[in-house]
């Protein structure tokens, strides 16, 4: 099932154990490499060490109480995972990160994101256009598959646009306006 990004932050952790409010979700940890998320960064009063996080591999299920998962055990701190330590240094964040296309023309800012509650795999980014353009159009949907590279500093997706070639402008101009004489013309009225 596909899910936009932004409901899950806030969403309560729950603990199967206790059946008791552990934490809440507070910022995805996305891995940039392949758009997964690999853990949450969570809050709560019941967590011994800051920053703590709760990585998806550990969530039994999420529901609609929120995401469940074995007890209050499974909260990891930034040094326990090697991998969670890497991707988190990264400080890679995906809302607010400007799209462009091949071509280079700027398409917008990733405004949201549809993941796939299954694998925690991130499906589409919601484009959100400036100012201007919002007036004419509406946000832009893009696939993963249509995403070329990502940076630092923005997103490049595939683009069905043509390159053109420039016009090239001749040395000297190849017709001859018929309307336009190259020979004085005589005034024939006087005969």
């Amino acid at each position: 099932m596909l899910l936009l990004g932004s409901r899950l932050i806030g969403t309560p952790i729950m603990g199967l154990q206790t059946g008791t409010k552990l934490a809440i979700a507070k910022a995805p940890i996305i891995d940039p490499s392949n758009l997964k998320i690999i853990a949450y960064e969570v809050d709560g009063p019941l967590l011994a060490e800051r920053p703590s996080f709760i990585r998806i591999a550990d969530v039994r299920e999420l529901s609609d109480v929120g995401m469940i998962i074995d007890s209050n055990d499974e909260f990891v701190g930034v040094k326990d995972v090697i991998a969670l330590r890497k991707i988190y240094e990264l400080n890679f964040s995906l809302i607010g990160l400007i799209v462009i296309d091949e071509i280079g023309h700027k398409l917008g800012k990733v405004d949201d994101y549809s993941l796939d509650t299954d694998s925690f795999i991130i499906q589409q980014l919601n484009v959100k256009h400036g100012i201007i353009k919002s007036f004419a159009n509406t946000g832009l949907l893009i696939h993963r598959s249509q995403i070329v590279e990502i940076n630092d500093h923005n997103i490049v997706v595939r683009t069905t646009a043509k390159k053109l070639d420039p016009i090239t402008k001749p040395g000297h101009l190849s017709y001859m306006n018929p309307f336009r004489s190259t020979t004085p013309q005589t005034d024939n009225r006087d005969r």
